[in-house]
Parts: structure tokens; sequence; C-alpha cells
């Protein structure tokens, strides 16, 4: 007889599920309550939606007005209008594309992308990508929670209230608690919450549009001189990284609820399209007026989202705050829940509430420091993305290559088992993910965060012009660490899943 497929969601031991508890898609007649499912798989009779029940959360995490200042940071790469809406197009949609691909690994597996990603990188093997996984999905909670207590500091500020220490300290408590809150109950909260956000930031942000429309001036904008090559690839390693790269590896943590019998397009697509369509209108807004405003630009660089107050009427300030605030939170919401699972995968060993809780107070203490201690913001967030970019995209690669491959939906009991098809440790993936990392950080340079000055160290001895070369911003080593991970799972990895999905058979007495 051939080995069980263990549909019925078996427990891991690394990190406890609770109880089994519907978990599908959200219901409006059904009681909230903390969700207990943590690394555990979601059983057939909890999936339900369809695909395109993804567009809600993905689209309320990536509406938030930060794609506007992202059209600052883009022209800071020293690039012209029509080469940044280039950079936007490309990176945001082909980003969000290895989201969907990702996605569509929950559908077939039923449990979260970091427990998945056992499948490539072994039981124990995975804790390194994991580890690296919850750092990221960390920091990312962090900044955008430290956003939203700015963003109201500055709001106050033009307000004529005080928009000082007590202002940001009472706006971070409020935001931190909600962001808290919110992944500690978990996935039916999360669903809900996001489709308001996705209506009120969505309406409230077209308001915005339309009252700093008049500020947008084409011939400032179309004068804007074209940048290098180098300048181009820059600016798209940097819209990757700010956004499909910093989501794809919890991309699989909501299509996980999904019927097995879903479409595996339609994930894909609901998935691209959800999380792309905000963030494309907002940059090439966000574009038109950094191009129209040389110190609209520059005061992103230092408040993102507070800075693109100054355009606007003393009326809508609040609305605004709101717009922002909300944006935010649908972002950092789904950061924490993702975290949580991360570090259950990186081998914690609590409930997932706990394990979100826990994040939530490291968020907050980040958040502190950016707020309270910082002077810059887009030069350590510039190398907080590159740096965490690289082992990200060459785990991408990896889990990626790894997924084409395949043939049959995962063994789920196999991925709780070190002794299981999908063995324990395995050499190949951990190797390629150090070699491609190693590679990824001599190629990228961090010189706005000084504690990042010992990166780009194979630029020069790759004749590619040294730290300060023309070169040196082209962050290539985002794009060779993907590569790199791809191809090398790609060949040596297909004897390796063909024996993992070849049927096992147990002795009969």
């Amino acid at each position: 007889m051939t080995d069980p497929r263990g549909a019925h969601g078996p427990q891991d031991p690394q990190g406890p599920g609770g109880p089994q508890e519907p978990g599908g898609a959200a219901s409006a007649d059904r009681p909230l309550q903390v969700e207990t499912h943590g690394l555990d798989v979601i059983r057939d009779s909890e999936r339900k939606g369809t695909p395109r029940t993804l567009f809600w959360p993905w689209f309320g995490a990536n509406v938030s007005v930060l794609g506007m200042s992202y059209g600052a940071f883009a022209l800071g790469f020293g690039i012209s209008f029509r080469q940044a809406l280039a950079v936007g197009i490309v990176g945001i949609v082909f980003s969000f594309l290895l989201c969907g691909f990702v996605a569509v690994a929950g559908k077939r597996g039923s449990a979260p992308t970091m427990v998945l990603s056992r499948a490539a990188y072994g039981v124990r093997g995975n804790r390194l990508p994991s580890a690296v996984s919850w750092m990221l999905t960390v920091g990312w909670e962090t900044v955008l929670v430290a956003l939203a207590a700015l963003a109201t500091a500055t709001v106050f500020d033009r307000l004529g209230w005080s928009g000082g220490t007590s202002t940001k300290a009472v706006a971070l408590i409020l935001v931190g608690t909600l962001t808290v809150v919110v992944g500690v109950m978990g996935f039916d909260l999360i669903m809900r919450l996001q489709t308001v956000i996705t209506v009120v930031t969505g309406v409230l942000t077209l308001v915005y549009v339309g009252l700093v429309a008049d500020d947008v001036h084409w011939g400032a904008v179309s004068a804007i001189p074209a940048g290098s090559a180098q300048e181009f690839i820059g600016a798209l390693v940097f819209m990757m990284t700010g956004f499909g790269l910093g989501w794809v590896n919890a991309a699989a943590d909501y299509s996980r609820y999904l019927p097995r019998s879903s479409s595996g397009r339609g994930v894909i697509g609901w998935t691209t399209f959800g999380a792309s369509a905000a963030p494309l209108l907002l940059l090439l807004f966000g574009l038109l007026l950094a191009g129209s405003s040389a110190d609209l630009a520059a005061a992103v660089a230092a408040d993102p989202i507070g800075a693109l107050t100054i355009l606007l009427p003393t009326w809508f300030l609040v609305p605004f705050a709101v717009v922002a605030v909300l944006g935010l939170v649908g972002g950092a919401v789904l950061d924490i829940y993702s975290s949580g699972l991360a570090l259950l995968s990186a081998g914690l060993r609590v409930p997932r509430p706990v394990a979100a809780l826990v994040d939530g107070v490291l968020m907050i203490a980040g958040s502190v420091y950016i707020v309270f201690v910082a002077d810059d913001f887009l030069g350590p967030f510039m190398g907080f993305l590159t740096t965490l970019g690289v082992p990200v995209a060459a785990w991408c690669g990896i889990m990626l290559a790894d997924l084409a491959l395949r043939r049959r939906d995962y063994d789920e009991s196999d991925l709780y088992r070190p002794d299981g098809r999908y063995g324990d440790i395995p050499a190949l993936p951990l190797l390629l993910t150090l070699a491609a990392t190693a590679l990824g950080w001599g190629l990228v340079t961090n010189a706005s965060a000084d504690w990042l000055e010992w990166q780009g160290y194979l630029l020069g001895p790759l004749g590619l012009g040294g730290r300060s070369g023309s070169w040196a911003y082209a962050n290539l080593g985002v794009l060779a660490a993907l590569a790199l991970g791809f191809v090398g799972t790609l060949t040596p990895g297909r004897a390796r899943i063909r024996a993992q999905e070849t049927p096992r058979t147990v002795p009969t007495a």
C-alpha cells in the first residue's frame, strides 16, 4: 500500500497549532476568535473560498500612500520619469508575480510558506531561511508602524497641534497595539480588516490625488534627464526588493486556506493583480509629484508619508492621516502574522499567538528607535532592503525551481518528519543559499549605512569599478542571488525531487 498523504493536517512538534478551528475565508456570521492554527496543515474541510478572495489581503496590504513616496525614491537614483515608470512597472509586476508563483504552493500543501519550504531545504535545514524570513518581516512591520507614527506627528504639526514626542509616543502605542492585536487574533480578523482598509483607503487616496493634481507640472517632470543603465538597474532592484521580494516569503500563508481544486492560474493572477494594482497607480502619481518639486522629493527621504501633506489643504489633513495609518497597518498586520509563522518555523516552540506577540514587542522596540533615535530614514531603509533582499532572493530562486520541478502535491506528513522523504539537513540547498548570498553581498553597496560598508567586495575583482564605480549602486547582487538560486536548483534538484515523489510502499504483515 502507498504511504498516506496526511490529509487531515499533522501538528508540527516545533510549533504547536492547537485545536483545529475554522480558518478559511472570513465569514461575517462567525464570531471572531483567536486563530489557533500555527504551522499545522489546514484540513480539507476547513478550506474554502476562491482565488479571487486573495485580492483583498494583497490589495489592502499594498494600498498604502507609501507607494507614492517610491516615486521620489526611484527618481533619487538619477533616472528620468520614463525610466522610473518603466522600472516601476517591471519591478512591481515581476516581483509580485514571483509571489503569485509561490502562492500556488499554499493551495498544493495547505501549510505556511516557510513550512512548505522544508520540501526544498529539509525539515531542520529550513530553519536558516526561516530565520532570514523572520528578520525581514519583523523589519518591515517595524518600518510601517514607525512611518505611521511619524505621519501622525506631521499631520498634528500642520494642524497647529503638538506634533512632538508625546504625540509620536501615543501614535506609536495606538498603531502598535492595533497591529499586535490583529496579528494575534489571526487570519479571520485580518481578512475582515483588509476588506475595510481596501475600501476606505482606496476612496480617500483618490480624493488625495484629486486635491494635489494641480501641483503636477509636466514640463518639470519631462525635463528630468535620463540616467545610465547602471542607475536604471539599481532603481529596478530597489523596486523589486521594496515590493514583491519583501512579500515573497509569506506568499503562501493565505492561499493555504483555498481548496485544493482552486485554479493555479487564478491564484497567480489574483495575487499578482491584487498586490500590484495599487502600487502601480500610486507610483505613477508619486513620480509626477516628486518630478514636479525637488523640495518635495527631498522631504520624502526624511518623512516618506508626512512629506505628502505639504500639498494638502488643512481640512483634508485628518482624512489623510486616516488613509495613511490604515494603509500602513494593512501591511503591518500581514507582516506580523507571517513573521510569527516564520519564527515558529525557525524553531521556537510556542503557540502562534505567542509568537505574534513576541514579534510585536520587537516591532515596537524597533519603531521607538526609528522614531526617536534615528536621524535618517532612507539610508538605513535602503540598506535593510538590499541586505536582506539578497538571501531572500536566493531562497526565492531555490523555492521557485523546486516548485517548478514538482508534479505532485506535497506529502504534508513528511513536511514535519526529519526522517521523511524531504530529509533533515540536505547540503545542496543550504550551500547554494550561502554561495548565492555571498555572491549577492559582494555585488551590492550601501554607502548611506555605515554598518554595511563591507559589502561590494566583488565589484573590484570582477572589473565593475569597485565600490565607487559606475556599477556600485546597481545592486546586481539581488538579481545574481535570485538567478543562482534558481539555476543551481533546477538541474541538480531534478533527481532529488523525483525520488521524493516516488510513492513509498509500506510493508504489510
